[in-house]
């Protein structure tokens, strides 16, 4: 049994390194197949292969240099890209979420169409109420003017009579008055105020009270839309009667409220505060 003999690059007898390199090319000569000749005449007739013998050169074989060592992260970047093919990462190998289709442009189209849609529906409902809101607002402020002016024409005919007219005076207080209140007036004037006034010939003059300088009456709205207001007024009255010695004043705060009617504005209640 031979002993194995290490073989160091740069190292070894002449004789050894000759025989080693032939050892190779016999052995590279011995699996390698021997390709035919092909003859020369008409017919091209195959000859049997010869095997050619090369000799040594005298200087001897040499052995190939050794490769160097190579790095080890060298070495493992080589491998992994030998083994496996170059090819696009995949977005779930690289961790990206895949991107998703953009939807077609007419479906884009439609929802724009359908969103301008719904705001300009909702600004035609918004100018809407704003529209509404400011016509009340005038038709409020317009009710308000007419309705201070219609109390303070009402208040001293609707609180006043004499006895000496009384039918007139009812008749006249009537036409300024509607509804429930108008109805309540006349069964009041004829069962109780027409007697009384007869019998103690009674007579009322109401005024709305002015300032001393001669300044605006005092009247006041209380509240007001535009078919119904609430009017606050001072109101002075002064009774003649056979019961009292000498005229009598009394000073009252009425509180009346007004309707508009077909025929203008008319008083639908009077409370006395």
């Amino acid at each position: 049994m031979a002993h194995p003999t290490s073989r160091v690059r740069g190292t070894g007898s002449p004789a050894r390194r000759t025989l080693t390199a032939a050892a190779r090319a016999a052995a590279k000569r011995a699996g390698r197949p021997t390709l035919p000749e092909r003859g020369t005449g008409p017919d091209q007739e195959t000859l049997p292969g010869r095997t050619l013998l090369i000799d040594p050169p005298a200087a001897g074989w040499e052995d190939p240099p050794e490769p160097e060592p190579a790095e080890p992260s060298e070495t493992i970047e080589s491998s992994a890209s030998s083994a496996s093919p170059a090819s696009p990462e995949s977005p779930e190998a690289s961790g990206e979420e895949p991107q998703e289709t953009p939807p077609p442009r007419g479906l884009g189209r439609r929802v724009l169409t359908a969103v301008l849609g719904v705001v300009l529906v909702a600004g035609l409902v918004v100018a809407a109420v704003l529209g509404w809101q400011y016509r009340e607002g005038r038709q409020a402020e317009q009710a308000r003017g007419a309705a201070l002016a219609a109390a303070r024409q009402a208040a001293p005919v609707v609180l006043s009579y004499d006895y000496r007219h009384l039918d007139r005076d009812f008749a006249r207080a009537r036409a300024l008055l509607t509804g429930h209140f108008r109805d309540q007036y006349g069964r009041t004037t004829k069962t109780v105020v027409a007697p009384t006034a007869t019998k103690y010939h009674g007579v009322v003059k109401a005024t709305v009270a002015t300032p001393s300088d001669g300044g605006a009456p005092a009247v006041s709205v209380v509240s007001a839309s535009p078919d119904r207001a609430v009017v606050l007024l001072f109101v002075n009255q002064v009774t003649e009667s056979t019961q009292v010695s000498e005229p009598r004043l009394d000073l009252n705060r009425v509180r009346m409220t007004l309707t508009r009617t077909s025929g203008g504005w008319k008083v639908s209640g009077v409370d006395a505060l």
